[in-house]
């Protein structure tokens, strides 16, 4: 069998027969099977988008290349004694979770909120009734945060080829569409990893696994640098090895953490809004047309810096979906996004955010606590505006003009939004850098300035990193792991589950 590497430019709405009469023009031969390695959108002239598609076709009749498939995961089992507890149940901690069972550990996840149903539920009261569940939420629950978003699998990490391969492979046994594995930006939606996460769950514990909803780790007791036990609802456990995979808004496990010792030490994060526009405007801007056949959604990725030197960019966008509300617990207001997998819906958003530094923010040098308790301030002060998940809301027109926006402000997000002054409602260092950003952005992207600025968008990153050993290692516990968002070494989906993957490696391998 002999293989050859195939670039071939397709039109947007080509039918797999199509595909395959334009391989065959390029082979000259009737007998071949082929498959695709990268699929991307070249919308660099708006009068000739095109799919390209990269692809190995194969046959009898080719000579020459020999094909080299991804490298994989080298998972080596051997029957173990050792027990894990996984705090966690999003990406890093079902992946972390998923390597050391198929390296013969007992393992068991440890969710402070519910499988995906329960969890779906509180949602839909949520933005049907303003009903907040601190079990249950945006934040919390089955799967992670990374559950209820657009579902996006692209990492800028250009180290962890086997972790990607190994986390969309198994996605794909999940039922996440095969698409997934050759997508230059892939994405699963909301819907299908709902479907997805259960399918995970169910396949780990036919496997032998054990997750414990509801059950939330309090304390952890930590003696001559050894986990000795983990207190959850009460009921102690005393694993041999622990991950920890709290994700970003679980302020309450940081302070535990170290209050009993654990060395974490702040890091630049970023603040802002989410903005939300018409998906026919992004669409339009990006693609000259209002619609585009064969594709679902205009996508954007905007950046520039102050003259200060501020890095200002929009994050996590998710076209043709819907702005929400993703407090961690009562009382707090911050918003985020999500979309389904059709990308189909009315608006497109994104985070658009300042990079900064938690000393700038408190103008001095702060300790891991005092940024925390400044980001619970400053969460708190957004719900209180309304006392309820409305939230404040302006066009980026008028935020640059230090203005309210007088007329109604239309918006996907559920829970309503009333006209604020938002730009002196996030410290001054935050919002002049953003208005200098957006005016940049507005000579990017046409019709950026009439997208409507809402909320307090504080979550793409976590302000503190754990202290760790190359080896992944908590700093001086030795069977301790911060792992994925919780760590601050990883943010998103892929970078979040491939580091929980590296950290369960260290522990099979012992290096």
């Amino acid at each position: 069998m002999g293989y050859k590497t195939l670039q071939i430019k397709l039109p947007t709405n080509y039918s797999e027969d199509y595909l395959r009469k334009a391989v065959h023009q390029q082979l000259r031969l009737n007998d071949f099977s082929f498959q695709i390695e990268k699929k991307s959108l070249d919308a660099r002239k708006k009068n000739d988008i095109h799919w390209l598609i990269n692809l190995v076709a194969s046959s009898p009749a080719l000579k020459g290349e020999n094909y080299r498939p991804s490298p994989s995961l080298d998972v080596p089992y051997k029957k173990r004694k050792e027990s894990v507890a996984v705090i966690g149940s999003g990406p890093a901690g079902f992946f972390s979770a998923h390597v050391l069972q198929k390296a013969g550990f007992n393992v068991t996840i440890i969710e402070r909120g519910s499988e995906v149903s329960a969890r779906g539920k509180a949602i839909k009261d949520l933005e049907e009734n303003g009903s907040f569940s601190p079990t249950n939420n945006y934040a919390f629950g089955e799967g992670g945060a990374g559950t209820f978003s657009d579902g996006k699998l692209t990492s800028r990490s250009k180290s962890i080829t086997r972790e990607r391969q190994f986390i969309l492979n198994e996605y794909v046994k999940a039922g996440a569409p095969e698409e997934i594995l050759y997508m230059a930006h892939p994405h699963l939606g909301t819907d299908n990893l709902k479907l997805i996460v259960a399918n995970l769950r169910k396949t780990f514990i036919e496997n032998g696994g054990t997750i414990k909803f509801e059950s939330h780790m309090t304390d952890i007791h930590i003696k001559n640098g050894h986990v000795t036990g983990l207190v959850c609802n009460n009921d102690e456990l005393t694993p041999d090895h622990v991950l920890i995979a709290a994700g970003h808004s679980a302020y309450d496990t940081y302070r535990m953490l170290m209050h009993r010792g654990v060395p974490f030490h702040t890091k630049q994060f970023a603040i802002g809004h989410r903005i939300e526009h018409p998906r026919t405007l992004i669409n339009k801007a990006q693609w000259n047309r209002e619609e585009l056949p064969g594709v679902k959604a205009a996508e954007y990725r905007l950046t520039t810096k102050t003259a200060n030197g501020l890095p200002v960019y929009t994050f996590c966008m998710c076209p043709g979906g819907h702005v929400v509300q993703s407090a961690a617990f009562p009382e707090k207001s911050i918003v985020n996004g999500m979309s389904y997998y059709q990308r189909n819906g009315q608006y497109s958003n994104a985070a658009c955010v300042v990079g900064v530094h938690p000393d700038a923010l408190l103008g001095h040098t702060c300790t891991p606590t005092e940024i925390l308790d400044w980001m619970d301030a400053l969460e708190e002060k957004f719900y209180n505006y309304s006392k309820d998940y409305s939230i404040p809301a302006t066009r980026a027109s008028d935020y640059t003009k230090k203005r309210k926006s007088g007329k109604r402000l239309e918006s996907s997000y559920a829970l309503g939004l009333f006209s604020g002054a938002l730009y002196n409602m996030i410290p001054e260092i935050v919002s002049k850098a953003l208005s200098q950003g957006l005016k940049d952005f507005n000579g990017k992207l046409e019709g950026f300035d009439q997208g409507i600025l809402m909320g307090l968008e504080s979550k793409t990153s976590s302000p503190l990193q754990a202290d760790r050993e190359q080896n992944g290692q908590s700093r001086g516990i030795d069977n301790l792991y911060i792992i994925g968002e919780a760590s601050g070494y990883a943010g998103g989906i892929i970078s979040s589950a491939a580091d929980g993957i590296r950290c369960a490696m260290k522990i099979v391998t012992g290096n």
